[in-house]
């Protein structure tokens, strides 16, 4: 299958959309949430309710635990758990709440510190009144709404025993219940007991959902001895034993069942010095209160331990250091230190980065995979490429008919079947229909096989490898100094991607490549007109005028032959070697680089240079309106007469009324002044006069679209073309100048004002290779992306362009204008690109082999920063610097998407090229 070179790469592009969108989708995780087991499943979230409608909550979530026990134990001070009694009598206790799958809390009682009130404090969540402290003595039933009940309601099956407070509040709510009675003060042993003897039996059965204890003993001693009786130390190591009890049969339980219960001790007040409560003392009011179950299992934390030691060697050097030890021993000791800290922090870094998010593994991989087939698929096309036609022979039949098509197929099948079947997360491949996921694995197989039958075919085509021999031989195999430049800058950008500085400062690498690329094209014209080196330019580019970009293959070339004396020179047209133009040329490169320098101070970005004070903040302070509405209405006159020159009559009339509404626009939102409009004028929201702007554009847009139909159609003149080009081209320049902000109106002038000096000083005299000019149009694109204030982070995107002449939200034009807005300076420059290529190159062929370097020069960057952030996922910045950059990395991959398909349909044109008949002269 034959393929122009422009449709190859808008295919390869558009399936390197598609990789970056899967790995994009695995690579930005869903957030962790806890869950009590990976067998339980929350319940989705109940659809809002309509109006006037009963509750939507028609059906109950699902319980957290299969059974709770609740063991009150009354008068329990805080002290009694997390103090040092705690520490002596109640070993088990303390474990759990230091080391054990617990939560603890210390609880505050509102008085009257008292059983009744306490006990309904805490069933209903209501505070209670002094006159309970009189129903303490005989309590009635309580009427209010209350957990109890509410259990009963939903069918729970609860069993009681203990103080009988519990049966008088609650009659017959229990499905077993054995009272005791709670004033018995003196009795501190049998009253517990008769609670105990029920636990074997219980804790045995499973036909229950809560049991409630409620130990009496402690209160008692407290009423008889106080709190510091030898007789409290015994009963809390009975209590201590019956919790262990407990604990170990709901484990038993939870083997059984593999559902988690729940065990929470508690007190219903505490006690005072003298070992009474009804107060509001501390030792009243505090009570412990201890969630325990195996849903809160504690798993160490990595790097806590390599702290704790750490601290520990910290401190035998502070004592070395304190008693003057000027042994090495105290070096070596704290250089061990600061490495077992840092050791540490790293650990504890990577465990915190993979605690909050989970990636998708699976997607990321397949994506990568995608990403980078298409990538080797486009460097294996590049001798194809730069042959004379410029097509591609792309083996699509016998990869799909092959044995390895169907191996590599059903391999893929097998092992996405087993990833989607074992997974614990949820993979978003594994969602997909079967459908779609096997068209995923049928696109890997198949540029697999075609990537195979590429690199097969390259190395036994002898022809090719002899013609490649032959060029290596020639004299003009060699590169130019522009031309490695543009490699090795190209090179040294994607590798700097892999530091976070980089990232973070990447306008400063593209402001550094294009000062140097001035520098080199400064001396390339020095050389060309002032020493006449021009013999070694015609070993790469054709003479013919009106061409440019075809590359010299042929050993006949009469191009790659040094200019014999008195003959004049084919590296630069006659007229430019000398008056005007030839000073023009000569000061082309040096007046780009003072565009630049000044565009630099216009807007500061980054992250080192974001606070400075800069051009725009002077310009945008109200003090400064009128200033600021002067260089705008400047900037604005520049741009029309930069964009206009290429344009039909009825164009130019429409650009420079639209150009005329956008001041409109501004003045009207409040940004600038009319000379006779007053400061304090009411301002609006420019709908009306953005509108106004948007007919234009849409006129402009119509008619080139319009002049290129009619090129292509009916074979018209080859100028058509070139207006159409321009035409569409000038009405994306108003449109930008529409969404810029007014200070930025200077970045679009000095973007036509380079490409203009860039066009007829130093392209067209130079007559540089079409991979050449591409390359450069690439590199001012991604340098006045950061002249217009961008960075790599999300915060510096202009969210407001997305609403200029909209009243309402409208979720697809608010994207389009966003994003036309931040990418302004690439998509000119790329649609500058074609027009250039289109008026002054070989037709068909330099606009294929545009589009193909424009799309592996964008394709290198993304496969690259794409293997990096999956190597640097646990990275400290992975969420502020890379995970930005790689949204960027998406969207600008897009964007070059839509724009191959602009070169590709560009470059079906209805005149043959001058190219093409010299070719067929030869």
């Amino acid at each position: 299958m034959r393929l122009g070179s422009g449709a190859f790469a808008t295919i390869c592009v558009a399936i390197e959309v598609l990789g970056v969108a899967i790995f994009l989708r695995g690579f930005f995780p869903a957030s962790v949430k806890s869950s009590s087991r990976t067998g339980l499943q929350a319940e989705p979230p109940a659809p809002e309710p309509l109006a006037g409608a009963s509750s939507n909550w028609t059906k109950l979530p699902l319980p957290l635990f299969s059974k709770a026990v609740i063991v009150l134990i009354d008068a329990l001070r805080d002290d009694f758990v997390f103090g040092s009694k705690g520490a002596r009598y109640m070993p088990f206790t303390t474990y759990l709440v230091g080391k054990g799958p617990s939560h603890s809390f210390v609880a505050e009682a509102k008085p009257p510190t008292v059983t009744m009130p306490r006990i309904k404090a805490l069933m209903t969540g209501s505070l209670p009144g002094f006159v309970d402290v009189i129903r303490n003595l005989n309590s009635p039933a309580l009427l209010e709404d209350n957990v109890i009940r509410q259990a009963k309601a939903a069918g729970k099956r609860m069993i009681f025993y203990g103080d009988e407070t519990w049966v008088k509040l609650f009659p017959k709510h229990f499905v077993e219940y054995d009272g005791t009675t709670s004033f018995f003060v003196s009795d501190y042993t049998e009253v517990d007991n008769n609670v105990t003897r029920h636990l074997e039996r219980v804790l045995k059965r499973g036909d229950w959902d809560i049991l409630i204890l409620h130990y009496l003993g402690l209160d008692h001693i407290g009423h008889v001895s106080g709190p510091e009786s030898p007789l409290i130390g015994r009963k809390l190591r009975e209590m201590d034993g019956i919790l262990m009890k407990i604990y170990t049969a709901l484990l038993t339980k939870e083997r059984e069942t593999l559902s988690p219960s729940l065990l929470v001790l508690c007190g219903d007040h505490g006690m005072s010095e003298t070992g009474s409560h009804g107060a509001a003392s501390a030792e009243e009011v505090r009570t412990p209160l201890v969630l325990v179950s195996s849903a809160f299992e504690r798993k160490p934390d990595p790097g806590f331990e390599q702290f704790v030691m750490a601290e520990k060697l910290h401190g035998n050097w502070v004592k070395l250091h304190l008693e003057e030890d000027r042994s090495g021993a105290l070096l070596n000791l704290g250089t061990k230190v600061a490495r077992q800290y840092l050791g540490a922090l790293r650990t504890l870094s990577l465990a915190l980065s993979t605690h909050v998010a989970q990636y998708d593994t699976y997607s990321m991989a397949v994506g990568t995979i995608i990403v980078l087939e298409t990538l080797i698929l486009l460097l294996l096309s590049i001798p194809q490429v730069l042959r004379r036609r410029a097509e591609l022979e792309v083996p699509l039949s016998s990869p799909v008919f092959s044995l390895l098509f169907y191996l590599m197929f059903l391999v893929l099948s097998a092992i996405h079947v087993v990833v989607c079947t074992s997974a614990e997360s949820s993979c978003y491949l594994c969602s997909l229909p079967w459908l779609a996921a096997g068209g995923v694995m049928v696109l890997v197989s198949a540029l697999l096989c075609v990537i195979a039958s590429a690199f097969a075919r390259m190395v036994m085509d002898s022809t090719f490898l002899r013609k490649v021999q032959q060029s290596a031989a020639h004299p003009c195999s060699g590169w130019s100094e522009v031309g490695l430049l543009l490699l090795l800058g190209t090179v040294g950008h994607v590798l700097s991607l892999g530091a976070s500085s980089f990232v973070e400062e990447e306008h400063q690498t593209w402001y550094f490549l294009v000062n140097t690329l001035c520098l080199a094209l400064s001396q390339e014209t020095c050389r060309s007109y002032f020493l006449g080196d021009d013999s070694k330019l015609q070993c790469y580019f054709h003479t013919e005028p009106g061409t440019v970009g075809a590359t010299c293959m042929r050993q006949d070339c009469t191009a790659c032959e040094a200019p014999k004396a008195g003959q004049a020179s084919k590296g630069l047209p006659s007229g430019a070697r000398g008056g005007h133009t030839r000073w023009a040329v000569l000061a082309g490169p040096w007046l780009v680089l003072a565009c630049c320098r000044l565009l630099r101070s216009l807007n500061h970005t980054g992250v080192q240079g974001a606070h400075r004070p800069d051009l725009s903040h002077w310009l945008t302070s109200p003090s400064h309106r009128m200033e600021l509405s002067c260089l705008a209405a400047l900037s604005l006159l520049a741009v029309f007469l930069l964009a206009q020159r290429g344009c039909s009559p009825v164009v130019k009339v429409a650009l420079a009324l639209g150009l005329l509404g956008v001041f409109c626009y501004r003045a009207a939102t409040g940004n600038l002044l009319f000379p006779w409009q007053p400061a304090n004028r009411g301002i609006s929201k420019g709908i009306l006069e953005a509108r106004f702007v948007y007919v234009f554009v849409l006129g402009i847009l119509f008619m080139g679209t319009k002049d290129l139909l009619r090129s292509q159609v009916i074979a018209a003149d080859f100028k058509v073309k070139t207006v159409g080009l321009w035409e569409l081209y000038s009405g994306l320049v108003l449109l930008a100048a529409l969404l810029l902000r007014p200070h930025n109106l200077p970045v679009l002038t000095f973007s036509l004002l380079i490409q203009t000096i860039m066009t007829k000083f130093i392209w067209k005299p130079l007559r540089h290779d079409v991979a050449e000019i591409t390359v450069m149009h690439y590199w001012f694109g991604q340098a006045f992306f950061y002249f217009q204030g961008n960075s790599n982070n999300i915060a510096t995107i202009d969210i407001s362009s997305g609403f200029v002449g909209l009243d309402t939200y409208m979720e697809i034009p608010a994207t389009f204008l966003t994003v036309f807005g931040t990418y302004v300076g690439p998509v000119l420059w790329a649609g500058h690109l074609a027009h250039f290529l289109s008026a002054e190159a070989s037709g068909d062929s330099a606009m294929g082999r545009a589009c193909f370097c424009y799309a592996l020069i964008c394709s290198v960057p993304v496969a690259t920063y794409i293997i990096l952030v999956t190597s640097l996922r646990y990275h400290l910045f992975i969420w502020s610097v890379f995970s930005p950059k790689l949204l960027y990395e998406g969207m600008h991959l897009l964007i070059t998407a839509a724009l191959c398909v602009l070169f590709t349909a560009t470059n079906q044109t209805g005149h043959t090229s001058a190219w093409t008949k010299t070719d067929a002269r030869n």
